[in-house]
């Protein structure tokens, strides 16, 4: 004798998903009570939910927003993340590329923005952020190690874009920082550039004491950090304290913008103007000094 599911009737109407109609669907949806087949369930509260009443139930939710207007994200920092896998990419290819191939290319100088004596180069003055000096492997390690910290605490309060924005404009201003207070290049000078990611980490800095400020935090640890690494670029030769000052005074006109705009539906869009004019500062700035040599 074998025991088994006893045949359907032959009047029976087996159940079939609606977007796989070849498959029989026994499980129905929670909320519209149509059949899922396995690949369009999706686990809910109580039972099953198709895909479709979930894509919708998404669509109709509001998207959670920090006090700074970033969609609140959950999980690890991708865009903090991200900056590193690059950063130490561009370090490998440093060692791998012949001939400092990478170094030669992107990094920065005020070489290249001396009319006289270079063509103006300024996509450097962001891709020099990315690469490391190769004689000092603590260069990269202490960057990203502050990269790593820093990431964490404003990415998730700021938002994946602001933050981004955040983060390449204090390079840039880095590297504005650089080319004003540093003397430009004169015939029979050795040409030294200017690499690392410090100028984007001291904006980091400046962001976050703004930012603290103005949630009503301490401070004391930021200045006491601020200080410390700032006198460090004064006392160790090679470094470039030029590009921290002008990182961490980028880092805090971005993060002025991002915590001072008022809340309501323009606060996306007032942002955006006042960083786009935190470029357009850096851009001209940038000019008047080219063109006046």
């Amino acid at each position: 004798m074998s025991y088994g599911i006893p045949a359907a009737e032959p009047s029976a109407q087996v159940p079939v998903c609606p977007r796989h109609p070849d498959r029989p669907s026994y499980v129905r949806c929670q909320r519209c009570g149509r059949p899922a087949c396995p690949d369009c369930q999706r686990a809910a509260a109580v039972g099953f939910q198709c895909i479709d009443c979930v894509n919708e139930a998404a669509r109709s939710t509001p998207t959670v927003r920090t006090v700074y207007g970033g969609a609140v994200a959950t999980g690890k920092p991708l865009v903090t993340f991200g900056i590193i896998a690059l950063c130490g990419l561009m370090y490998v290819l440093q060692w791998v590329v012949p001939n400092d191939g990478i170094y030669q290319n992107l990094a920065f100088a005020t070489y290249y923005a001396t009319p006289a004596y270079g063509e103006f180069e300024p996509w450097r003055m962001l891709t020099a952020a990315f690469l490391h000096s190769q004689g000092f492997i603590l260069h990269i390690v202490l960057n990203m190690y502050m990269l790593w910290i820093f990431g964490q605490a404003l990415e998730p309060l700021l938002g994946r874009i602001r933050f981004l924005a955040l983060y390449l404009l204090s390079a840039i201003g880095g590297s504005v920082g650089y080319l004003l207070l540093t003397p430009g290049y004169v015939p029979g000078q050795q040409l030294a550039g200017v690499v690392g990611a410090s100028g984007a980490i001291f904006g980091l800095f400046g962001a976050m004491l703004l930012v603290q400020r103005h949630r009503g935090g301490e401070t004391r640890q930021l200045w006491v950090l601020i200080a410390i690494n700032g006198v460090i670029g004064f006392l160790i030769p090679q470094i470039a304290w030029q590009a921290h000052l002008g990182g961490l005074v980028a880092g805090a006109l971005c993060a002025a913008v991002v915590a001072y705009t008022p809340r309501g539906p323009r606060q996306a869009l007032l942002q955006a103007v006042g960083l786009a004019a935190v470029f357009a500062l850096l851009v001209l700035v940038s000019w008047i000094k080219v063109t006046a040599g």
